[in-house]
């Protein structure tokens, strides 16, 4: 009998367009387009992303704003939805829960582990992990529980997650995070990722 399965799927480049790009093209503010496809570090990532907030004192409400106005990537809820009919899904995702909420609405609320912000008088003063190096630590829990982990994702900050899983894919990956991280096959195409994954569920 095979095992169960269960796909983890990161969000933001796999299932949605990055946050923190919106904003910066939406503000103009060139440092915010830095992203996990850039930098490794997430800690050096989020103490940027605050202090060019601060610098220019761009609100939450203002950030939200744009997040109320995009949509998940083209073909993304389809690709979803079919991958749930054929097993259990979490998103695992360095966004924050009061980011996240109006692109998992469009997407069908699918399970989603992430962060929390810290807000105060309308601006973001500082982020509380859910726990370092969440993606890899709740692979490794879930194949704690018997479950073969096919895991997704597109940056630096997804590698953990991949290592940790049975099976990693990269998916619509830079060539840089291609060319470093080889031991996982890359897709461009929601069909083929569909495909990879159920190819790998059904194995005896």
């Amino acid at each position: 009998m095979n095992e169960q399965s269960l796909v983890t799927l990161d969000m933001e480049g796999v299932l949605t367009p990055e946050i923190w790009l919106a904003v910066a093209e939406r503000t103009g503010l060139e440092q915010l387009k830095l992203t996990t496809r850039d930098l490794t570090d997430y800690d050096e990532l989020m103490t940027l992303r605050l202090r060019v907030l601060a610098d220019h004192g761009l609100t939450f409400s203002a950030i939200t704003e744009v997040i109320a106005s995009l949509v998940p990537l083209e073909g993304a809820r389809d690709f979803l939805d079919r991958l749930r009919e054929r097993t259990q899904v979490v998103v695992l995702s360095d966004t924050f829960e009061e980011f996240a909420g109006p692109l998992l609405r469009q997407l069908g609320w699918p399970t989603c582990l992430c962060h929390r912000l810290e807000i105060e008088n309308d601006r973001i003063v500082g982020y509380r992990l859910r726990q370092p190096d969440q993606k890899r630590r709740a692979v490794t829990a879930f194949r704690s529980l018997n479950y073969r982990v096919i895991a997704a994702g597109d940056s630096f900050n997804d590698v953990g997650m991949l290592e940790a899983a049975d099976i990693g894919f990269l998916f619509r990956s830079r060539k840089n995070i291609q060319e470093r991280h080889l031991q996982f096959r890359a897709l461009e195409a929601y069909q083929d990722l569909l495909s990879a994954i159920e190819e790998v569920r059904t194995e005896p």
